[in-house]
């Protein structure tokens, strides 16, 4: 992922910084952006004047965020244009089947737990990563 830009929309700083940690120690050479609730995330991704080539390649959402919680986040962004086909990974503590489920039918990718395998995470994101850069070959 080297040279990509993910935006992480975390409220939790121990999290973050958890995340950014372990982003450190597996070498992942990337630009992380943080958000720290809903409308932040939102705010950067829908109402920021960002080049097409400036959007993140990859959001690593939490469900449980203020002002704007992270299933209605994922909604937004599949609406626009824009943002339609733009990866998304739940990152959350919730194991609720109904968190799981409409993750998945309002649109994200990936689901994953909190505390995570790391390793299991980055073959996840290298997966996304892969269909992203798929999704936005030239013909």
């Amino acid at each position: 992922m080297d040279g990509n830009r993910i935006l992480l929309v975390e409220d939790n700083a121990d999290d973050e910084a958890l995340m950014l940690d372990a982003f450190d120690r597996c070498g992942l050479n990337a630009r992380v952006d943080v958000a720290r609730d809903g409308a932040e995330a939102l705010e950067i991704l829908l109402h920021t004047p960002l080049q097409d080539e400036e959007l993140p390649r990859l959001v690593l959402l939490d469900l449980r965020l203020p002002k704007v919680a992270g299933l209605d986040v994922i909604r937004r962004l599949r609406v626009e244009a824009r943002t339609r086909y733009l990866p998304i990974v739940v990152l959350t503590s919730s194991s609720q089947q109904e968190d799981i489920r409409n993750s998945y039918v309002n649109g994200a990718n990936a689901y994953v737990r909190k505390p995570i395998d790391f390793e299991q995470f980055l073959d996840v994101v290298r997966a996304i990563n892969s269909f992203w850069l798929k999704a936005n070959e030239t013909v």
